[in-house]
């Protein structure tokens, strides 16, 4: 199996160890070159580092566009140092020290693994290993049959060696592996025969019916979270993300428990209702408003880069088709030129020639300077266009944002007067059920109740600036400076509070 480097000495990877790698793997003639010149590791695909003693991998992080790494034949007892390596199809990692499989994450184009002859007991930590097709992972520690149901979310597993590990000698072990892996074709270097096959789903069906189930719940739960992912990306590019709902409504009461306290007060729940309601369907307004405008911008969009193609294409079409006539016209002139029968003749063709050679020139030149035109043009207009769908939709989202800030002043109205009426009833004793103790526990401020400790309480605001309360501020007389009670006797002097509204 794998070597104890109390005997040898242990290597690691070096600018120098890489150097002659290279080299070796090359031509006679390339290596020369590259040990003469150099070689830039971002060019180099294929790597062989096997047989080096090597006891820790590092320093890889350079070759970028790797496919072909053999690390075989050495003592390395982790697997790690591997993360840039993101174009690797290809690793050989057997003949190693390597107890535990970890460090493959980000090698999602993997197709080739071999763990062969290493002291790993359980399969794991290769989810994103899908593209995985050939997989050796013989003479290893491998007890239990279980281990391979592991390997079922690799769908394109074609070939499995398993071959030497002590799970290999159950009785069943062939049939196990068949039945779990329905479309492995080699088993330990042997075609998989449809008999086999049979007889195997036929023993465990009871055991992978269930897992079908299962696998197919969670991929059916799988595409529906993509779908909704793919859907929320889309709503992101069109600015309308979560306005589809009551996400905004409830998200600005989440996590408030003073407006969970206020909700108790008469007519509060009603009152809160309403005013969702209310706010979700403009919020859904203004989705269905951004989705439409999106829409429009991408058809202008579209119809730019069809206008640019359209442009493009016709004018390389004009120029090819004057080459073309250049081409063929002086065909002819240089086969006159080379036949002429006096020097005068073919000095006027030659003449001709160059004369043509000129208006070709200049053809292409105005060519040139046409398309130039059409496409600021077509830039112009675009720009235009764009900046008009632009303003027109800034201005109607102010607008329903407007409905936004009526709909907020006009609840925390509505919930200003049901709290004083309740205060009022509060003080005179003529509740008609008792507040429950947080609710009455709410104390008014000494000198005022502001806007924005009701907001604060119970009422939000995402589109006002300054205070929650757009409207102002609600003063209070200082008289308030005690705790809201149905039970105990209130002083004369709150019959007396007033409320002033005072605008900004």
């Amino acid at each position: 199996m794998s070597q104890l480097y109390n005997s040898i000495e242990p290597n690691i990877i070096d600018d120098e160890m890489v150097q002659k790698a290279i080299e070796e793997q090359c031509p006679e003639d390339i290596g020369k070159l590259a040990k003469r010149e150099g070689i830039n590791l971002k060019d180099v695909t294929e790597l062989q580092l096997g047989f080096r003693n090597i006891l820790q991998i590092d320093n890889l992080w350079q070759f970028e566009n790797l496919t072909k790494l053999q690390l075989d034949n050495n003592i390395i007892e982790k697997i790690e140092a591997l993360e840039s390596l993101v174009h690797l199809v290809w690793l050989d990692l057997s003949f190693n020290n390597i107890e535990v499989i970890e460090g493959l994450d980000t090698l999602v184009k993997l197709q080739d693994l071999s763990l062969y002859n290493n002291r790993i007991s359980k399969i794991e930590h290769m989810d994103t290993l899908q593209e995985l097709q050939i997989f050796s992972i013989g003479k290893n520690n491998l007890t239990t049959l279980e281990d391979v149901i592991y390997l079922r979310r690799f769908k394109n597993l074609r070939t499995l060696n398993l071959m030497g590990n002590p799970l290999c000698h159950d009785e069943q072990y062939t049939l196990f592996v068949v039945a779990h892996l329905p479309d492995l074709v080699y088993l330990d270097f042997k075609l998989v025969s449809d008999t086999t096959r049979e007889v195997a789903v036929l023993k465990y069906q009871d055991l992978t019916e269930p897992l079908e189930r299962e696998e197919a719940q969670a991929l059916a739960q799988l595409e529906e979270k993509q779908a909704k992912q793919k859907e929320l990306e889309y709503h992101k590019t069109a600015f309308v993300e979560y306005l589809n709902g009551s996400f905004l409504f409830d998200s600005m009461y989440a996590e408030d428990t003073e407006a969970a306290k206020l909700a108790y007060l008469p007519g509060v729940g009603n009152l809160l209702q309403a005013y969702r309601m209310e706010f979700v369907s403009v919020c859904e307004n203004l989705f269905n408003y951004g989705l439409k405008e999106y829409e429009k911008r991408e058809a202008e969009v579209s119809d730019f880069y069809e206008s640019l193609h359209e442009a493009l294409t016709a004018n390389q079409q004009e120029g090819r088709k004057i080459i073309l006539d250049f081409e063929n016209r002086n065909k002819r002139r240089l086969d006159e030129i080379h036949s002429a029968s006096s020097y005068d003749i073919a000095e006027s063709k030659r003449a001709e020639y160059k004369e043509d050679i000129l208006q070709l020139s200049e053809a292409l030149m105005t060519l040139e300077m046409l398309i130039a035109d059409q496409l600021e043009e077509l830039i112009k207009d675009f720009k235009g266009n764009i900046a008009v769908i632009a303003s027109t939709f800034i201005e109607n989202v102010k607008g329903i944002i407007t409905q936004c800030r009526d709909l907020e002043n006009r609840h925390h109205e509505k919930l200003l007067e049901i709290s004083i009426t309740t205060l009022e009833k509060s003080v005179k004793n003529q509740l008609d059920e008792d507040l429950p103790a947080d609710v009455r526990m709410v104390r008014a401020p000494k000198k005022f109740i502001s806007a924005k400790e009701l907001a604060r309480r119970g009422g939000h605001s995402l589109f006002s600036e300054g205070t929650g309360f757009p409207g102002g501020s609600i003063q209070l007389k200082p008289c308030l400076n005690q705790s809201i009670t149905s039970s105990q006797e209130a002083p004369a002097t709150w019959l007396n509070c007033s409320a002033t509204r005072h605008l900004r």
